[in-house]
């Protein structure tokens, strides 16, 4: 797996700028197209020489033109303005004015007009480099973009994407699974956050095994399922980058393309699964909501199943969530009076109280192993949809 954090790569394959370069300008045709190119160039420095005039604005495109083709070749910056230097000192001696100069005076004329174009020439040939490298990073931005577009959403053959994800060093091979993650301030390419999380990321991991993309405003983790440490490691770089409210779903770990797309997909689920319930944990794992899942797929009998087991908590004088939330605990403590007790800061006598009103309200007694079961589905099903701040919407 890799950038995705991908080494920033130019056209053709080329790296760009930043990456290891060869300092080497280029070789065959091109190098000869090259030398042409500063040939001519020379050749107007020795007109230059006599008429002390500055280069005009063709000169200036031309050489920003050489400069944009010697960037798309994947030359570096470096390299290309030392070869430019290289010839015109080699060609200095020799102008026709530096030769014609009959005194320090008229010398220091010709080196002027000459360093003024030589210093104009040098700034249209970094302006020629840069704007192409900008357009290139800009496609390559685009053409990484679409790949991870494909990729999350499954729109395209997957022989296909697995061949476009080897150019962004990614191997689709084997299982893998998914982070997803959500905070205040939504997540962009290229932002202090999603850098930070991508830098920590490459250095534990390496670029060949993490890929980390930015996608609707949320943050996106695909690993290898044998680095199982990627997803709860990528969690905790991002709270250090964001440090606010921030929650981490993972998905379950599924094999090839096509499980990445699903993956993703449950990951993203689960984001949204978990703010409906109001759970407040950092890291959610699939497994963490797999009931709610089960629950969620028959919305009609789960509601069925609310309304005729807690329906009757309606009755109580107060609203119904003290007995609710004295159920939810009850259960989340093991069903332990004194726990209960103590997370829900109430004595043991007033816990004791509530679990016998819940029984005498439903018939169901939460202390009895074989009514439990169904009095704790109902609280889940309670939460999934949001009862009772909710009214329950039964099916026609």
């Amino acid at each position: 797996m890799g950038r995705h954090a991908p080494v920033s790569r130019g056209p053709r394959g080329a790296p760009a700028t930043g990456a290891a370069q060869p300092d080497r300008v280029t070789s065959g045709r091109d190098a000869r197209t090259f030398a042409r190119g500063l040939d001519g160039h020379v050749e107007r420095l020795a007109e230059i020489s006599v008429s002390k005039l500055e280069l005009c604005d063709e000169d200036l495109d031309g050489l920003r033109e050489l400069a944009a083709a010697a960037a798309d070749r994947g030359t570096a910056l470096r390299a290309l303005v030392a070869e430019y230097l290289t010839r015109t000192c080699r060609a200095w001696t020799g102008f026709p004015g530096t030769c014609q100069a009959d005194d320090v005076a008229g010398l220091r004329e010709v080196t002027s007009a000459l360093i003024r174009a030589v210093g104009d020439a040098t700034v249209a040939l970094t302006e020629g480099y840069e704007t192409a490298h900008r357009a290139a990073i800009r496609r390559e931005e685009a053409a990484r973009r679409e790949f991870v577009d494909d990729l999350l959403e499954g729109r395209t053959d997957l022989g296909r994407l697995a061949e476009r994800a080897e150019r962004f060093g990614l191997h689709l091979i084997g299982p893998h699974t998914v982070a997803v993650a959500r905070a205040g301030h939504p997540f962009g390419a290229g932002d202090r956050a999603t850098r930070y999380v991508e830098e920590a990321l490459t250095a534990r991991f390496g670029v060949r095994e993490v890929l980390i993309t930015t996608k609707d405003g949320l943050l996106v983790c695909v690993s290898p399922a044998t680095e199982d440490r990627v997803p709860h490691y990528f969690a905790t770089q991002v709270g250090n980058a964001v440090r606010e409210d921030h929650q981490v779903a993972v998905s379950r770990p599924r094999p090839g393309p096509s499980g990445i797309v699903r993956s993703y997909q449950e990951a993203r689920g689960n984001l949204g699964l978990a703010a409906q319930l109001g759970l407040r944990t950092p890291v959610v794992g699939a497994s963490d909501l797999l009931v709610f899942q089960v629950l969620g797929r028959d919305r009609a009998a789960i509601t069925d199943l609310v309304a005729t087991v807690l329906g009757a908590l309606e009755h109580t004088r107060r609203n119904p969530q003290p007995l609710l939330e004295t159920l939810t605990t009850y259960f989340d403590s093991g069903c332990v009076n004194t726990s209960t007790a103590r997370r829900l800061g109430l004595s043991v006598r007033a816990v004791t109280y509530r679990l016998a009103r819940i029984r005498q309200l439903t018939g169901y007694d939460p202390t009895d192993p074989d009514q439990r079961y169904t009095l704790q589905t109902a609280v889940l099903g309670a939460r999934l949809l949001g009862w009772p701040s909710q009214p329950l919407q039964h099916a026609d």
